[in-house]
C-alpha cells in the first residue's frame, strides 16, 4: 500500500510508482495531510466527491483546504483555501471545472478548479448544509439542511424554490433521482414524497413501512435507473422499495454485528443497464460491506475495526471507491482488485492427468501430474455438470528426464530444440521463458527485507563512478546492488558488480524482484569459482578458458603470449561485463537465450568462441592498447557464428579440459529464503571490511573534529562580530543619548522662551483689554452727552418724554451697575469660597496626616505594649512550666532517694536473715549428726526403746504440721502487707512493684514470723516519717523558687515601661 503525504505542497504526484492494489484490501493509495510545523498534526479530510467522469475527485479538510485528485493523470492540485471547514461537496456540474462547496457559515460557494476563482456565493440557509444533490443535466442543485431544502439554478446561481417544514418534523435528505426529473424528499417521520422538478407537483407518496420492521430512515440510496430505493437507519434491516410499483418489496437483514447503518450507495456496473445489484452498506463499526441485493450474499468488504471508515463515495463508472477513514486520511480503493476473486472464471471442466512412470509401473510407484485446461462452459449452468478426467500413460517407458520439466508447463529440451531452430526466443515471450529456465522463486518477503535495509554504504556515491542519465535506472541499479551486498558481504567489495548487473537492471528495471533474482541466479551458477581468489580475478576460471583456447587455436594463444597478453586482457573484460560492452542489445539477448538454456560452462566457452571468431583482427594487433580497446568496444562480428562456434566447442572439447567437468549443474534459488552465499575467502573480505570500517571511522572522526573546529571558529567569528556590533551599538547609543540630551536642552530653552513670550502676550492682551474698556466707556459717555444735547436742542416739546427716557436709561444704568456690583460680589465670594475650600482641604489634609501620625504612634505603642504583655505572659508561662518541672524533678529525686534507702535497708535485712539462716543451718547439721548418733544408739537398743521411738516419731509429725501452719500464716501476712503497700503508694507502680518484690523475704522452714513482722512495721514507720519530712522540705523549696521567679519577672517587666514613657 502506497501512502502520500500532501504536506505543504500545492501540487504533485499522487503515487510515485505504479499502483498494484492487493486483492486483500484493494487500496491503491492512502492520502494524508500533515502540517510541517514544529509539532506536526494531521488535517482531517471531511468530504469527498467524484466528477461525472469518475476519474477525478475533490476532497476538503477541516481547515478549508480543497484538493483535486486526477487519478488518470496521477496528479493532485490545491484549488482553494476557504479558511473554514466544508460540510458538503459536489463536483458533477454542467461546467466540468466548477464545483460547489458548503461551508460552516451556512453559505454555498462555487469555485473554478482551473482559474481557482470564486464564481458565485449563495446564501439562504440558517443551519449547516449537509447534502448537495445535482441534477443529471448539471443545471440545478438542491442543498439540504436540517430545517429547509433549497433549489438553485446553477446558470444564474439564483434560488428558485425553498421547502419549509415544521421544526418538529425535520428533513433527512432531499435529492434528485438519477436520469430523471423527479425530486425525492425524505423526512424524519419516515414519510417519502416524490415531486416534479419543474412544477414541484407532488407525484406520489410511498406508504409507511410495516410495523413488524419499522425503522427510522436515516440514509438512502437509489440505483442508476431510478427504480429501486434502499433505506436504512439505526437497525440491521434494509428496506428495498420499488419506486415504479410504490411498494416495499424486500427486507434484508444484515449480520448481527451490524447495529446501525451510516451510509448506503449502489455500486455501478457498466453491463447492468443501471439496475445495480451490488449495494455498499457502511455500518457503525466502520466496515463497509458490499452485498448482492438479489442473492443477499456478502461479496466483499473494506475497512476494519482498527482502521474504520467514516464516509465513502463510489465513482460513477464504478472503478474507484474513495473513503474517508476515522483517522482523517483518504483511501482510494480499486473495485477491480476487490472483485477479482468474485469475477474469477469458473474452474475448468476437463482436467488432464499425466503420469511419469518408470520402467515398470506399480500402484505405489505411479506418479501423476495434474494440469488444467479450459473448455467451453455449458449452455445451461443449472444442469448437472460432468467432469471428465483423461489418464495418459506411456507404457513404452520412454519418459523425459525430470530435470527438463520446468514450471508453467515448459520443457527445457523442447526449448533448446526451438532455440537451435530459430537462434533465439520470441521477443514477446523471452522474459517468460527466462523466468521459467532460471526457475525464479519470486521471494517477495525475503526481497522486501533486503530492500528495507536501504542503500548500502558502498553504493551511496555510485553516480559519481557511473554517471547514468536516467535517474530511475540509477535508482534501480543502486537498490539491486544494495540488495546483493546485504545478501552477501563480498558484493559490497566487488568492483565489477555494477558492470555485471547493469544489462539485467536495464532489462528488468520495471520489476526489481525479477532483476535481483536473475542476477543472483547468474552469480550462483554462471559465476562459479569466481570469488575464490578475491580480490584478484578468477585465475582458475581464466585458466580453464586458456586451456580450451590452447587446444582449439594454439596460434592465437601463441600470438597472445608473444605480445604479453594474458587472459585478464582477452577473457576477463568479456566475463565481468557479460559481453554487454562488445554486443548490441539484440545480440546480447540472443546470446543469453543460449546461455540460460545450457550448462553454466556455456558462458566460458563463449569467451573462447569470441576470440576464435575474431582471430583475424586479433592476429593483426601488436600493441597492448589495441587488444584492450578490442575487448572493450563493439566489433564487426556475427553473433550467430559465435554461438555456432560455442556449440562446436562444447561437442569437440576433450573431457579433461572441458569446463563442464569443473562446474556444477544449474541450481535454482530456494523458495522462501535465498541461499547463503559464502564461496569466497572470508578472511580477506572481513579484513577489507574491517579496514574500510576503520578508515570510515577515522574519516568520521576527522570530519567530526573538523566540524568541531569549524564550529568553534564560527563561534569565535560570531562572537567577534557580536562584540563589534555591541561596541558599535553602544557608541551609537552614546551618540544618540548626547544628541537627545542636546535636543532636550534646546527644547527646554525653547519652552522657556515660549513661556516668556506667552506671558508677555498675556500682559499685552490684558493692557489692551483695559484700554479698550476705558475707550469704550469714554465713547459711551460722550455719546450720551451728545445725545442729551441734541435732544435738548431738537425737541423742546418732547422734554418730558426725554426726561422719562433719561430716567429709564439712568435706572437701567443703575441696574447694570448693581448687576455688575453683584457679579463682582458673587465672584469675590466665589473666590473666597474657593480659597476657604482650599484652606479647609489643606487643613483637612493636615488633620488627616496628624490623625494618621497619631494612629501610627498609637498603633506602634499598642504593638509595643502587646509585645511586652506577650513577653510577660510567655515568661510567666515559662516560669510556671519551669516551676512545675522543677517540682516534679525534686519530687522524683526524693522518691528515688527514698527508694534507694528502702532498698539499702532491705539489703541489710536480707544480709541479717542470711546470717541467721546460715547459723540455723549449722545447728541443723549438728542436730542431724546428733540424731544419727542417737539413731545408731537406738538401733543398738532397738528392742529396748521401740516404744520410745514411736512416741518421738509422733512428736516429730506434730512439729512438722506446726511448722507448715506457721509457713502458711507467714506467707499470708507478707501478701497482705504487700497489697497494703501498693494501695498506699500511688507513684510509679512498676518501680514500686520491683522494690516490693525485692523486699519479699525468702521463706525457709526455720524462719521466724515475729522477726519479719517487727522489721516490716519498723520499715513502714521509718518510710512514713521520711516522706513527711521530704514533703515539707519540698513545699518550702517550691515556695521560695516561685518568690524568686516573681521578683525577677517584675524587675524585667519594669524596664520596657520606663522606655515607653
Amino acid at each position: 500500500m502506497q501512502s502520500t503525504d500532501l504536506g505543504n505542497k500545492e501540487s504533485g504526484k499522487i503515487w510515485h510508482r505504479k499502483p498494484s492494489p492487493a486483492t486483500r484490501d484493494g487500496i491503491i493509495v492512502n492520502i494524508i495531510h500533515t502540517t510541517s510545523d514544529y509539532l506536526p498534526k494531521v488535517l482531517r479530510f471531511l468530504n469527498v466527491a467524484f466528477d461525472s467522469s469518475g476519474d477525478c475527485l475533490i476532497a476538503g479538510d477541516h481547515q478549508g483546504n480543497i484538493y483535486v485528485f486526477d487519478l488518470s493523470g496521477n496528479r493532485f492540485n490545491l484549488v482553494q483555501r476557504t479558511a473554514q471547514a466544508c460540510t458538503a461537496l459536489a463536483f458533477n456540474l454542467r461546467r466540468k471545472s466548477e464545483f460547489l462547496v458548503a461551508l460552516a457559515d451556512y453559505s454555498i460557494k462555487c469555485f473554478d478548479t482551473v482559474t481557482k476563482e470564486l464564481i458565485s456565493w449563495m446564501r439562504g440557509h440558517e443551519s449547516s448544509v449537509f447534502s448537495i444533490s445535482v441534477h443529471a443535466s448539471g443545471r440545478y442543485a438542491i442543498t439540504t439542511s436540517s430545517d429547509t431544502a433549497q433549489l438553485w439554478d446553477l446558470d444564474t446561481f439564483q434560488r428558485k424554490r425553498k421547502l419549509n417544514i415544521l421544526q418538529s418534523v425535520g428533513i433527512q435528505k432531499v435529492f434528485f433521482l438519477p436520469l430523471s426529473n423527479t425530486i425525492l424528499s425524505c423526512f424524519k417521520d419516515n414519510s417519502i414524497f416524490a415531486w416534479e422538478c419543474d412544477t414541484l407537483f407532488c407525484k406520489y407518496q410511498l406508504p409507511p413501512p410495516p410495523e413488524s420492521s419499522s425503522i427510522l430512515y436515516k440514509v438512502f440510496a437509489v440505483t442508476r435507473d431510478g427504480r429501486i430505493l434502499a433505506a436504512g437507519g439505526k437497525s440491521n434491516h434494509l428496506h428495498l422499495w420499488c419506486l415504479e410499483a410504490k411498494q416495499l418489496f424486500r427486507i434484508i437483514q444484515m449480520p448481527t454485528k451490524v447495529r446501525a447503518i451510516r451510509y448506503l450507495e449502489f455500486l455501478p456496473d457498466s453491463f447492468d443497464a443501471g439496475s445495480n445489484q451490488v449495494l455498499g452498506v457502511l455500518s457503525q463499526d466502520g466496515i463497509m460491506r458490499f452485498i448482492n441485493v438479489q442473492t443477499c450474499k456478502l461479496l466483499f468488504e473494506i475497512g476494519s475495526l482498527d482502521e474504520g471508515i467514516s464516509s465513502s463515495v463510489i465513482s460513477p463508472h464504478g472503478r474507484y471507491i474513495a473513503s474517508i477513514m476515522e483517522n482523517g486520511s483518504l483511501n482510494i480503493y480499486s473495485v477491480q482488485a476487490l472483485t477479482q476473486e468474485i469475477n474469477k472464471p469458473p474452474p475448468p471442466l476437463v482436467k488432464v492427468i499425466e503420469d511419469l512412470p518408470k520402467s515398470k509401473l506399480t500402484s505405489g510407484d505411479l506418479k501423476m501430474k495434474v494440469t488444467s485446461g479450459r473448455v467451453q462452459r455449458p449452455a445451461k449452468s443449472r444442469e448437472k455438470q460432468i467432469q471428465t478426467r483423461i489418464l495418459k500413460q506411456d507404457l513404452t517407458g520412454h519418459f523425459e528426464n525430470k530435470e527438463n520439466e520446468l514450471s508453467d508447463g515448459l520443457n527445457k529440451k523442447r526449448l533448446q530444440i526451438l532455440l537451435k531452430g530459430y537462434g533465439e526466443y520470441p521477443t514477446k515471450y523471452r522474459m517468460f521463458i527466462w523466468r521459467s529456465l532460471l526457475q525464479l522463486p519470486e521471494n517477495h518477503t525475503a526481497f522486501s527485507s533486503l530492500i528495507d535495509k536501504g542503500i548500502h554504504v558502498a553504493f551511496l556515491n555510485l553516480q559519481k563512478k557511473y554517471p547514468i542519465k536516467s535517474r530511475k535506472l540509477l535508482r534501480v541499479l543502486q537498490r539491486t546492488l544494495s540488495a546483493l551486498a546485504h545478501w552477501s558481504a563480498i558484493f559490497s567489495d566487488t568492483p565489477y558488480l555494477p558492470l555485471l548487473a547493469f544489462p539485467f537492471v536495464k532489462l528488468f528495471q520495471n520489476n526489481q524482484l525479477i532483476c535481483f533474482e536473475v542476477v543472483a541466479t547468474l552469480i550462483i551458477n554462471w559465476c562459479q569459482h569466481w570469488f575464490e581468489y578475491f580480490p584478484n580475478p578468477p585465475i582458475n576460471i581464466l585458466s580453464m578458458i586458456e586451456n580450451v583456447l590452447a587446444f582449439h587455436d594454439k596460434e592465437l594463444l601463441q600470438h597472445y603470449r608473444d605480445h604479453d597478453i594474458t587472459s585478464q586482457v582477452y577473457a576477463w573484460p568479456l566475463l565481468e561485463t557479460v559481453f554487454s560492452e562488445v554486443l548490441t542489445r539484440e545480440e546480447w539477448l540472443k546470446l543469453f537465450d543460449n546461455v540460460f538454456s545450457n550448462h553454466p560452462s556455456f558462458l566460458l566457452l563463449t569467451v573462447v568462441a569470441y576470440n576464435i571468431c575474431s582471430r583475424a583482427p586479433l592476429l593483426n594487433c601488436s600493441l597492448k592498447d589495441d587488444f584492450e580497446y578490442f575487448f572493450h568496444h563493439r566489433n564487426n562480428l556475427d553473433i550467430s557464428a559465435v554461438i555456432r562456434e560455442v556449440y562446436h566447442l562444447m561437442d569437440t572439447t576433450p573431457a579433461d579440459i572441458h569446463p563442464d567437468n569443473m562446474l556444477d549443474v544449474f541450481v535454482a534459488l530456494t523458495k522462501g529464503q535465498y541461499p547463503v552465499f559464502n564461496q569466497y575467502p572470508k578472511f580477506i573480505v572481513d579484513y577489507q571490511t574491517q579496514e574500510r570500517e576503520r578508515i570510515r571511522n577515522d574519516e568520521l572522526d576527522y570530519l567530526r573534529e573538523r566540524q568541531t573546529v569549524e564550529n568553534m571558529q564560527a563561534e569565535v567569528d560570531q562572537q567577534r562580530v557580536e562584540d563589534e556590533a555591541w561596541y558599535q551599538k553602544q557608541e551609537l547609543l552614546r551618540k544618540a543619548e548626547e544628541t537627545r540630551r542636546e535636543m532636550l536642552l534646546q527644547e527646554e530653552e525653547k519652552m522657556i522662551q515660549q513661556r516668556q513670550r506667552l506671558a508677555a502676550v498675556k500682559r499685552e492682551l490684558k493692557a489692551k483689554e483695559m484700554h479698550l474698556q476705558e475707550a469704550a466707556r469714554r465713547r459711551f459717555l460722550k455719546l450720551q452727552q451728545d445725545q442729551r444735547e441734541m435732544e435738548l436742542r431738537r425737541l423742546e416739546d418732547e422734554i418730558e418724554r426725554k426726561v422719562h427716557m433719561r430716567d429709564q436709561e439712568m435706572a437701567t444704568a443703575v441696574k447694570d451697575l448693581e448687576m455688575r456690583h453683584l457679579e463682582l460680589e458673587s465672584q469675590k465670594r466665589l473666590y473666597e469660597k474657593n480659597l476657604t475650600r482650599n484652606q479647609e482641604t489643606a487643613a483637612k489634609e493636615m488633620r488627616e496626616d496628624a490623625d494618621a501620625y497619631r494612629r501610627k504612634v498609637n498603633l506602634e505603642e499598642h504593638t509595643f505594649h502587646r509585645l511586652i504583655e506577650t513577653d510577660q505572659t510567655q515568661n510567666q508561662k515559662t516560669q510556671k512550666l519551669i516551676e512545675e518541672n522543677l517540682a516534679k524533678a525534686e519530687q522524683a529525686c526524693l522518691n528515688t532517694d527514698w527508694r534507694i534507702q528502702a532498698l539499702h535497708k532491705q539489703r541489710c535485712d536480707d544480709l541479717q536473715r542470711n546470717e541467721c539462716y546460715q547459723e540455723m543451718a549449722k545447728l541443723l547439721r549438728k542436730n542431724r549428726r546428733k540424731e544419727i548418733e542417737v539413731l545408731n544408739a537406738m538401733m543398738e537398743k532397738e528392742a529396748k526403746t521401740w516404744e520410745e521411738a514411736e512416741e518421738k516419731d509422733f512428736r516429730l509429725k506434730s512439729e512438722k504440721k506446726a511448722s507448715a501452719l506457721s509457713d502458711a500464716s507467714r506467707q499470708w501476712f507478707l501478701e497482705k502487707e504487700i497489697n497494703d503497700a501498693l494501695e498506699h503508694t500511688e507513684g510509679p507502680r512498676s518501680q514500686y512493684e520491683q522494690v516490693a518484690s525485692s523486699c519479699l523475704p525468702r521463706t525457709s522452714p526455720g524462719s521466724d514470723v515475729s522477726e519479719v513482722d517487727a522489721s516490716t512495721w519498723i520499715s513502714l514507720n521509718q518510710r512514713k516519717t521520711q516522706w513527711d519530712t521530704m514533703e515539707q522540705d519540698l513545699l518550702d523549696r517550691v515556695r521560695n523558687l516561685r518568690q524568686r521567679l516573681t521578683a525577677r519577672a517584675r524587675h524585667s517587666c519594669r524596664t520596657p515601661h520606663l522606655l515607653a514613657t
